[in-house]
């Protein structure tokens, strides 16, 4: 009896984490990747950089299998989404600076875009 009680708190345990641990680690990813854009000076279209430059490209299926899963794609995935981070024709990428305002999302940064980065 007490082993099936264990084994049921162990599913629940499991399904929690499944729905908790993920989102929690998106959410943490999507200052870094804000804090990337701005350290590389990334603001406005006149500076856009590729993926590389940034320093998030994709990981290769190699690579993967011997790493942790990197949230930092599905938080520029997300960005992306709702136009913080926005794409130049030639692929490049750039902050809005307006669009992060707008979101409120620029207070989770950590500090405040000075007006000499912009």
């Amino acid at each position: 009896m007490i082993d099936v009680l264990i084994i049921i708190l162990m599913i629940v345990v499991a399904i929690a984490v499944m729905f908790v641990v993920p989102p929690w680690l998106m959410k943490r990813a999507i200052p870094q990747v804000i804090r990337i854009f701005i350290q590389h000076d990334a603001i406005g279209i006149n500076n856009a950089k590729t993926v590389e430059e940034l320093g998030l490209r994709r990981r290769g299926v190699f690579e993967q299998m011997f790493r942790r899963r990197d949230y930092k794609q599905y938080a520029l995935n997300a960005l992306m989404k709702i136009g913080i981070i926005q794409m130049t024709e030639d692929e490049k990428l750039y902050l809005s600076e307006e669009k992060l305002r707008e979101s409120g999302l620029d207070r989770s940064v950590g500090f405040p875009l000075k007006k000499a980065q912009i």
